[in-house]
């Protein structure tokens, strides 16, 4: 039939069905956007941590049995710009965290505890 998806009968294809980068980094974000609501489940504590690793190895086959895909292409080039995004958003987090905890001697230098504190610790 000309105009069925691809993924109608819902076995994925055995080169798609792999790690999903996006799905790890984006867990609950990405659940959404796949329709594998399934992924909201990484907002409960302790659960998250087991279901993000279960969204990686899983997150490819259920991608594809919850979304129409016109073609494997099309899924494939989706899932990779997942990933991107995931990866951006970890990449920028962590850039994030580490400039915060960096700059935190700067910031303290300027406060009059810690002049304070100096001023007992040379005397």
């Amino acid at each position: 039939m000309a105009g069925q998806p691809l993924n109608q009968p819902a076995e994925i294809p055995a080169e798609l069905d792999r790690w999903n980068w996006g799905a790890f980094f984006l867990n609950w974000i990405w659940g959404i956007g796949n329709s594998t609501f399934i992924a909201l489940l990484a907002l409960i504590p302790v659960v998250n941590i087991i279901m993000i690793i279960v969204l990686g190895a899983r997150g490819s086959r259920w991608a594809w049995q919850n979304r129409a895909w016109r073609d494997a292409e099309q899924f494939r080039k989706t899932q990779r710009n997942w990933a991107i995004a995931g990866l951006a958003v970890w990449v920028v987090g962590i850039g994030g965290c580490a400039t915060m905890v960096g700059s935190i001697p700067y910031v303290l230098k300027g406060s009059d505890a810690y002049h304070m504190t100096m001023d007992r610790l040379r005397a």
